[in-house]
């Protein structure tokens, strides 16, 4: 078990942290996308500067010197110009009459370039960015002014600024990755606790547990695995979410294994009965019944009895078992729903005299649906109102039509069901007594059975009961128009 729980460790740490260094990556990648977007704006910013610079500048030297020819003597002033003549027009490039109508120095013909000195062999890469000019040739009598403007001082006093920016930039990204790293691992640490309540599903039944304890063991996986619910921080908003889904899947699960260890129990302790009292009546055949008439006779009686119990049970278990596989076909069609009352009644008091049946049909009434299903699902009612309702009392079956629905009412007059075992009346094998049920041969499973029919016919029961008065029972379902009829 302690290697069990080192390896379990290992793996959640490991999980961890490939979690925390890839979400720390990507936060690095995206934070040193956003700076190194930001810088390039800034330079781009700063060099459109620079030559708005050049241009103003040009432009003022112009005007100062009135108008060319200038002097073809080299001549630098302490703002960084410099003036050539020439013969012939350089390689600058020649801007539409639109956009140099926007520039300061608004010359027809002018041509601009950007070059580096021709001095640079042998230099480094700042000296080289520093020596970079930018170049506005001004035409005049067929010749060519130059007018050079030297970036390189520009830059050469940007360049500390810009470096304080990277400094800074890099400073923040250091200290954002270690306080991201923190805050992802507190932020992850859920993830943890979810790996390890998963890894605990997982471990399986020891090999040598008995078959016999093998129920208690299962009982124990639930009682200690499915119910360890996952806490989770109210700042963690996220992962609270997750962890209510998986909380409710578990709760799902619980409910679910439950109903079925419930289930299983119950319906062992249903066969259980007719297996004791069949095995009881064979042992007193065996013993006294060979010779003594009355006694085989009351034997066989009971055996049958039974028997014929255990069939109903075991019919009712296979019926719910291939409605929770959906192996069940339904074969709907339309009918009067009428019809298929008075069929039940006729049955019914065929082998029951000793109740009153009024009927209340609201004909035609047509639904759609598998007639012999709906009709054993009214029967369940039907005979739940026998068993409960004293010899001689009235049981009402109603027929109506209301809001584009059809309602089946069955109303008796019999000891009614208490509020609190109401809502539980649907549940497998639940009866409110079990004495007086074992005594009118109910297994808990009819209502079941019913409720899945129901249902599967997209219709709802509506239920009123009180005690010592009756209950009534109401299945709605959704209208059919009958157009063979129109």
């Amino acid at each position: 078990m302690n290697k069990e729980n080192e390896n379990s460790t290992k793996f959640t740490t490991k999980l961890r942290s490939s979690l925390v260094l890839k979400l720390n990556f990507q936060m690095m990648g995206r934070l040193i996308s956003v700076f190194f977007a930001m810088n390039m704006i800034i330079i781009v910013m700063m060099f459109f500067v620079f030559i708005w610079k050049a241009e103003e500048g040009g432009k003022s030297f112009l005007q100062s010197q009135n108008t060319p020819p200038f002097t073809e003597q080299s001549m630098f002033d302490d703002q960084g110009y410099e003036i050539l003549a020439k013969d012939y027009p350089g390689k600058g490039i020649k801007l539409s009459n639109a956009l140099q109508k926007k520039l300061p120095l608004n010359t027809k013909d002018a041509r601009r370039s950007i070059a580096f000195s021709k001095n640079n062999k042998g230099k480094g890469i700042l000296e080289k960015i520093y020596s970079i000019r930018y170049i506005m040739e001004v035409p005049f009598n067929n010749s060519y002014y130059e007018i050079i403007y030297l970036l390189g001082r520009d830059i050469r006093i940007f360049s500390p600024l810009f470096f304080i920016i990277l400094i800074i930039e890099l400073s923040i990204i250091i200290i954002n990755t270690k306080r991201g790293y923190k805050n992802i691992r507190k932020t992850l640490e859920p993830i943890n606790e979810l790996t390890k309540t998963a890894q605990s599903f997982n471990r399986g039944v020891p090999q040598d547990v008995l078959l016999k304890d093998l129920a208690g063991a299962i009982s124990n996986i639930d009682a200690n695995k499915l119910d360890n619910y996952i806490s989770i921080d109210s700042s963690q908003d996220e992962l609270k979410d997750l962890a209510s889904a998986i909380n409710s899947m578990l709760n799902r699960i619980n409910h679910s294994y439950q109903s079925q260890v419930r289930f299983v129990s119950d319906a062992s302790h249903e066969l259980r009965t007719p297996i004791s009292v069949i095995q009881g009546y064979a042992n007193l055949l065996d013993r006294w019944g060979k010779t003594d008439e009355i006694t085989l006779q009351e034997s066989i009686d009971a055996i049958k009895s039974e028997a014929d119990n255990m069939k109903d049970l075991v019919e009712q278990l296979l019926f719910l078992a291939r409605g929770d596989n959906e192996t069940i076909q339904l074969h709907k069609e339309t009918f009067d729903c009428t019809i298929l009352i008075e069929e039940v009644i006729r049955e019914t008091k065929m082998i029951n005299d000793n109740h009153n049946f009024e009927v209340t049909l609201d004909s035609p009434a047509f639904i759609s649906g598998d007639k012999q299903l709906l009709k054993q699902a009214i029967r369940i009612l039907v005979d739940n109102s026998i068993k409960f309702t004293p010899t001689g009392e009235t049981i009402f079956l109603k027929v109506k039509r209301k809001d584009n629905s059809i309602h089946i009412i069955v109303q008796d007059s019999g000891i009614g069901i208490s509020p609190k075992d109401l809502p539980h009346i649907f549940d497998r094998f639940y009866r409110s007594d079990e004495s007086r049920a074992r005594k009118t041969g109910g297994s808990g499973l009819g209502l079941s059975i019913a409720k899945w029919i129901i249902e599967e016919h997209d219709g709802y029961f509506k239920i009123i009961s009180r005690m010592d008065i009756g209950t009534r029972i109401t299945m709605v379902f959704d209208q059919v128009t009958n157009t063979i009829e129109q």
